[in-house]
């Protein structure tokens, strides 16, 4: 199949109702930078919750589909999700006037609200959901909605949330693993050390870390997690320091506020960073790791940033302010619905149809939904150069074969 184009202009039609679609209007691709670290998981809110806003609608058509956000949510998830919110509009008005009708449901940050607000939604008429953001709000909106028949398209990092028709857009941090060593693979690299913190994303790029090396035949010849305390940290770093002599890249997935420390103590350790590739995820996409003259040379995957730069300047003109980085979620979400409705006419999106294996072509380059939930993107691996990532494996524009 051909690829889904998402903006004004629909290339073509087959027996699926729709083949690619290219969610930027305007003709966006990828992105990077700016606001939050691609890959961090989002701290989810506490159960106890502010009363949710009013909220409204957006757009006028005949084609429902809810966005369930946490506006009335405190401090970061209040602030995202207005601006995710800002970004779901911006979508709608540079479609074309779409036959599409946002009605747009604050879950304050709240499982208990979501599933409430969502079964709103769902009366009221809604085809599709699109949200929430938080992980237990996901989980409590998949389960009314399944038992409705009520696609999901949700902005939560966890994975273990997804299932066939709960379908989530997010930057998945399993993504970057993958991508960046398979770059590193191509580049014959066989034998790997790995520092992983000791939290729950540790864990997510720990077990696709260690699963990813060995369907590819590798070996990892040491692996060690480190907690917050830097004296405890220390000690993990001098393990794997004494071990991966014997190793050509070390994968060092955390942000700025860490790994140019761990690398200095590698460093210290009688590691030479020169010779042993250094790696990481998304979160290596922060000028201070540009800045860092250690840090020089290591391999991240992450989208590329022409799509971003792009959408942040719209949005800025749009809103008079920076957008957070998850405002492209909401952007392509809506963009996806406006792109399927116009392709297919106001009928709710089957599964069938949502993991097109084909794809879609949005802010952040190319994604697809697997038919268990997950995503996959079309991810470019960098290097960290004291201007700014350096892409060194531009991200694909389409993909092969099925999303498995």
């Amino acid at each position: 199949m051909s690829r889904i184009l998402l903006n004004s202009t629909v290339l073509s039609r087959r027996r699926l109702g729709v083949t690619a679609l290219s969610l930027a209007a305007a003709g966006l691709t990828g992105c990077a930078g700016g606001g939050p670290s691609i890959g961090t998981p989002v701290s989810e809110a506490p159960a106890a919750a502010p009363a949710p806003q009013n909220t409204g609608t957006i757009g006028a058509g005949q084609f429902k589909a809810a966005l369930i956000l946490p506006l009335a949510a405190g401090g970061n998830a209040g602030l995202a999700a207005q601006s995710m919110k800002n970004a779901a509009e911006m979508a709608l008005a540079e479609f074309n006037s779409p036959d599409v009708q946002l009605v747009v449901k604050d879950d304050a940050g709240n499982a208990g609200t979501a599933r409430m607000v969502a079964e709103q939604a769902m009366d009221e008429g809604c085809q599709i959901i699109l949200g929430p953001l938080f992980a237990p709000a996901v989980r409590s909106v998949g389960q009314t909605a399944r038992q409705r028949g009520i696609p999901v398209v949700a902005f939560s990092t966890d994975a273990s949330i997804a299932a066939r028709g709960i379908y989530l857009l997010s930057f998945l941090p399993e993504s970057d693993v993958q991508r960046v060593l398979s770059y590193a693979f191509s580049a014959g690299k066989r034998s790997y050390a790995g520092l992983v913190p000791d939290n729950a994303y540790g864990s997510v790029v720990e077990a696709t870390f260690r699963e990813d090396v060995s369907r590819r035949g590798g070996r990892i010849v040491a692996l060690e997690r480190y907690p917050s305390d830097r004296n405890k940290l220390a000690e993990s770093v001098k393990i794997v320091a004494q071990s991966a002599r014997s190793a050509e890249a070390i994968f060092v997935p955390d942000g700025a506020d860490t790994v140019p420390y761990v690398v200095s103590a590698l460093q210290s350790g009688g590691v030479d960073t020169k010779r042993v590739q250094l790696l990481g995820t998304g979160l290596w996409d922060d000028p201070r790791i540009f800045n860092d003259g250690a840090m020089q040379g290591g391999l991240y995957a992450a989208p590329e940033a022409a799509g971003f730069t792009s959408f942040s300047q719209r949005y800025r003109s749009r809103f008079g302010q920076e957008p957070v980085r998850t405002a492209t979620l909401a952007y392509d979400a809506a963009a996806l619905i406006a792109a399927l409705v116009r392709t297919q006419g106001p009928q709710r999106p089957t599964d069938e149809v949502l993991t097109n294996p084909s794809g879609f072509a949005g802010i952040d380059g190319v994604f697809r939904f697997k038919p268990d939930g997950t995503n996959e993107r079309g991810l470019a691996v960098l290097r960290v150069a004291s201007g700014g990532g350096q892409v060194v494996s531009p991200a694909p524009k389409s993909f092969n074969g099925s999303a498995s």
